[in-house]
C-alpha cells in the first residue's frame, strides 16, 4: 500500500512539472515586434523631433523621427508613426496601440515610473514664450503670475505651470499653445527649448515670438512597455550609432548637435 501511494505521489509530482513545462514563455517585446515586422512609433507633431513631410514614405522626419527609423532598422523591422493625443500616452501604450513613446518624451518620474524608459539621449528645458514686445515685462516667476499660459495636455510644460500656480489652458499640442499666443488668445505658452529653438523668433513661422525664462532643466529619452527588453536594446543601439557617428549626423541635420548627450 505504501509503495502504491508513493507511486502515485511521484506520477502526481511528474505530470504536474510537465503541465508547467508545457505553459508558453511570456514573449518578449524584441520578439513582438520582430515577429510582426514593425514598430509604431507614438509622437506628436513636435518640429525639429517629429513632424510631417509627404515626400517621406513614413510621412514624418525630424531628429526623434530619423532616429527610430534607424533604430528599427537595426533590429529588423519597418517603422510605423502614429499621432496621439498625449495626454492619453500611458494608456496608448499599455494597450499595444503602440511601441513605443519617442517624441520629446521628458523623463518625469511619472513617467519613469509608468513605462520601461531609456537612457537619455538629449537634453532640453521647458521655456516660457511670449511677444517679443513684452518680453522685459516679464523677467522673473513673479511677473508671470498673472498671465494665461497655453500649455499641451500631458506634457512636462503643464505639469511644470501647475506646480507653480499658473493660470493654465490645456490645447492638444506644442503647436496649438504657440499659435494660442500668436492670435492673442493666450498671453503667453510653455513648450520644450528646441520646438521654441525651430519655432520661433527671426526667420522662423513666429518672427515676433521669443521664449525668456527656463523654468526646468529636462532629459528626452524613449518610452517603452514596463519590463520592456526594447529599452536596453535601445541602449546599445544609440551607443554603437553615437559612436560611429550617425547620431551626430541626424542631429546635425536638424541643427539639435548641442543638445545630444554622448553615450
Amino acid at each position: 500500500m505504501k509503495k502504491l501511494t508513493a507511486l502515485i505521489l511521484s506520477l502526481i509530482m511528474i505530470f504536474t512539472l510537465c503541465a508547467c513545462g508545457s505553459e508558453p514563455a511570456e514573449e518578449s517585446d524584441l520578439a513582438y515586434v520582430q515577429g510582426k515586422g514593425k514598430l509604431v512609433v507614438g509622437i506628436t507633431e513636435f518640429n525639429p523631433m517629429d513632424y510631417r513631410d509627404e515626400a517621406d514614405p513614413t510621412g514624418w522626419i525630424g531628429f526623434d523621427a530619423d532616429l527610430a527609423k534607424a533604430f528599427a532598422e537595426s533590429i529588423g523591422v519597418d517603422v510605423e508613426f502614429i499621432e496621439l493625443d498625449w495626454d492619453n500616452k500611458i494608456m496608448e501604450i499599455n494597450s499595444k496601440s503602440v511601441d513605443c513613446l519617442w517624441n520629446g518624451l521628458t523623463l518625469t518620474p511619472e513617467v519613469v515610473n509608468s513605462l520601461g524608459t531609456t537612457n537619455p539621449y538629449c537634453n532640453n528645458a521647458q521655456v516660457v514664450v511670449l511677444n517679443a514686445d513684452a518680453a522685459d515685462k516679464y523677467t522673473d516667476e513673479e511677473s508671470l503670475k498673472d498671465l494665461s499660459f497655453a500649455v499641451e495636455a500631458g506634457s512636462a510644460g503643464e505639469v511644470v505651470a501647475t506646480e507653480k500656480g499658473f493660470n493654465t489652458v490645456a490645447v492638444l499640442t506644442q503647436a496649438d499653445a504657440l499659435m494660442e499666443v500668436a492670435s492673442g488668445t493666450s498671453d503667453a505658452c510653455i513648450i520644450d527649448l528646441l520646438m521654441a529653438g525651430a519655432m520661433i523668433g527671426e526667420g522662423t513661422s513666429y518672427p515676433q515670438l521669443t521664449y525668456t525664462q527656463k523654468l526646468t532643466s529636462e532629459e528626452y529619452g524613449v518610452g517603452f512597455r514596463k519590463g520592456s527588453d526594447l529599452a536596453e536594446k535601445f541602449n546599445e543601439f544609440y551607443k554603437a550609432a553615437f559612436e560611429s557617428g550617425q547620431v551626430q549626423e541626424i542631429a546635425e541635420k536638424y541643427g539639435v548637435q548641442e543638445t545630444i548627450i554622448c553615450k
